[in-house]
């Protein structure tokens, strides 16, 4: 029914803000408690950096490094949960699998933000969109990806720098591409949405990488 849809849209929208607010909290506190969260991040091959795995979306190392990823990781959520069921176990899917791999071959340093979950939302949206046949969400993806970083392919390379988490960045879009090409099916997604006319049923920790 039309009311369940409006419902689900409203619990999207409140579930997207929570995590906006999320982003920006954990900044301010950052920055007025004592102590430096970015520890917290990523460190590969070390046993106390294996909890940056579901910490480093939300650590950011300074103001511009927030705000580069802010706008391009809410865009492409929105789009998500426009597109795919289950959004959220999707994204958590992608912060883990990506925060492992990179566990495991990541360089030794510290990686924090939120850069490595917007190139795993890219790659899923892309590999589910044309698993689906479903092309819009895929280029919106890839339109997204440009207009972030001016040329996804760089942003996977070490020659982006090495103060640049390119190894997260890649884990993290191999990571998006295998869930979005194998956990969706050609089947349209919204199909398991109520449309308008149905009825309900029953490291080194010395260095820090930022992505």
């Amino acid at each position: 029914m039309a009311t369940s849809s409006l419902d689900k849209l409203k619990l999207s929208g409140t579930r997207l803000g929570v995590f906006a607010a999320t982003l920006w909290i954990v900044f301010i506190a950052d920055r007025i408690l004592p102590g430096d969260f970015n520890r917290w991040g990523i460190i590969p091959r070390h046993l106390d950096g294996i909890w940056g795995i579901l910490f480093s979306p939300f650590l950011h190392a300074n103001l511009g490094h927030l705000l580069s990823n802010f706008l391009p990781v809410m865009l492409l959520l929105a789009l998500l949960l426009a597109t795919q069921p289950n959004a959220w176990s999707t994204v958590l899917q992608i912060v883990l699998l990506g925060g492992i791999l990179l566990w495991i071959f990541g360089r030794p340093a510290v990686h924090v933000g939120a850069s490595g979950l917007i190139y795993g939302l890219i790659a899923y949206l892309m590999a589910a969109g044309f698993r689906q046949g479903r092309f819009g969400p895929a280029l919106a993806a890839l339109l997204v990806g440009f207009l972030y970083g001016g040329t996804l392919l760089s942003g996977v390379l070490p020659t982006v720098g090495p103060h640049v988490s390119w190894d997260g960045h890649l884990t993290s879009a191999i990571a998006g591409a295998l869930l979005g090409y194998f956990s969706t099916s050609k089947t349209d997604p919204l199909s398991e949405f109520p449309s308008s006319n149905s009825t309900d049923s029953n490291l080194s920790p010395s260095s820090k990488s930022v992505y």
